[in-house]
């Protein structure tokens, strides 16, 4: 291609073909491109508008081009961009402020993902234990089935072989516990572990929240045996069960949270929250990252965690998220053959499949997608429903339809 031609590339008609010809092949995306999208609904390339209730992964929180956001975004834009960790600036001063207010956090540490939250956790827990009881204490314990990120230390901490084979070797000093089981985990935290990761709703896992039982119970070993407890609360936090963060619905407390995801909206920038001891033993230069807490992803997340931590938006949540639970008990009572149960939290909920259709969520997500309905799978037998938390009354029974409309024709096709 000329010098002429890639400067017109950006003009160029592209489809979903030229994804196939152009991007490094770590997704397989739908058949169609969305092109434009307003609150829990989006259009693609050819006009068709689909209601849309997965957020982008639990994502876009305040719905697709939030007006406030976009708003706030360009008013920064006008302003100041980016200024490198030679210096800070005072979106991210307050956006610190305001999550440690909000949190029993003391300290923020701001990056552009989940996984690079999950992976300076994961740092700032080895060096803690290293400096307060030395080298040998540096077992991360962490459960099957659980999704901490794709760096090649977030990969290994989570509990999904799928995600490192090819990979190895893999970072050493990392267990793997069943979820929700107690006696594993007092068999797994001896005195050499410096940390116990754990999603309070496991989400790629299958939408399956922790006992409160479990969640004390891991609180109480790792005081016991000097440990810190990590929340990743990545797709469980910023109102997403109808608390600002779950664990507060839990009332255990852990010593490092990490969130990303809805924080931004859509705009990349995650976030790690601790107490002001821990965070002591990060030293200026120990981590860092070049666009970590920049202004513009600063000022969209303070104009977020300013919407969603605020008590009469967490009560639309909570009201929100019951009706969402109602509309799919009432359709798993009227299809039992084809759903065995509702489980999640608030407007984070999972519908699984019964036996006869277990290993089929995929399938049932392609045929909601052509009714115009997109949802998500949470493993081969979950189907995953992590809507915008704007979402309305009218919105939920829409999507309540459209639901058995898919379900009956899935019966009726599928074999």
């Amino acid at each position: 291609m000329s010098t002429a031609e890639k400067k017109g590339a950006a003009k160029v008609t592209v489809t979903r073909k030229t994804f196939d010809e152009v991007i490094v092949p770590t997704y397989a995306p739908s058949n169609f491109i969305p092109v434009r999208g307003a609150g829990l609904e989006v259009w693609d390339q050819q006009g068709k508008r689909y209601l849309d209730l997965t957020a982008g992964i639990a994502v876009t929180s305040l719905g697709h081009a939030n007006p406030v956001l976009a708003e706030t975004l360009c008013e920064q834009a006008r302003t100041l961009w980016h200024v490198s960790n030679n210096y800070t600036n005072e979106p991210v001063l307050r956006l610190a402020k305001a999550l440690t207010e909000a949190t029993f956090a003391d300290r923020a540490f701001f990056c552009n993902s989940g996984a690079e939250a999950n992976e300076a956790a994961f740092k700032l827990a080895r060096k803690w234990a290293h400096t307060h009881y030395g080298p040998s204490k540096s077992r991360i314990v962490s459960c099957l089935n659980s999704f901490h990120g794709r760096t090649l230390f977030t990969v290994s901490v989570g509990g999904q072989p799928k995600y490192t084979e090819g990979f190895f070797p893999l970072p050493q000093e990392i267990d793997h516990i069943p979820f929700n089981d107690i006696d594993a985990a007092r068999a797994a935290i001896g005195d050499d572990v410096c940390a116990v990761v754990v999603e309070p709703i496991q989400g790629e896992g299958g939408v399956i929240p922790a006992n409160a039982s479990y969640l004390l119970a891991l609180r109480e070993l790792c005081n016991e045996k000097n440990a810190l407890l990590i929340f990743d609360e990545i797709q469980s936090g910023l109102g997403r069960t109808g608390a600002f963060f779950a664990y507060m619905n839990y009332g255990v407390t852990p010593d490092i949270l990490t969130s990303a995801k809805a924080l931004g909206n859509g705009f990349p920038i995650g976030a790690m929250l601790t107490t002001k001891e821990i965070a002591s033993v990060f030293s200026v230069g120990v981590h860092g990252t070049t666009y970590g807490g920049n202004p513009l992803a600063a000022s969209v997340a303070c104009k977020v965690v300013e919407t969603i931590n605020d008590p009469a938006f967490l009560d639309h949540v909570t009201d929100a998220g019951a009706k969402l639970v109602s509309t799919l008990q009432a359709i798993t009572d009227d299809y039992p053959q084809f759903f065995a149960e509702v489980r999640g939290r608030g407007l984070m909920q999972g519908l699984v499949l019964a036996e006869n259709y277990r290993g089929r969520s995929k399938e049932f997500v392609a045929a909601a997608e052509a009714e115009g309905l997109l949802l998500l799978v949470a493993g081969m037998d979950v189907i995953r429903f992590v809507p915008a938390l704007v979402i309305s009354d009218a919105q939920i029974e829409e999507g309540g339809q459209l639901l058995r409309k898919v379900v009956k024709g899935f019966l009726k096709n599928v074999s």
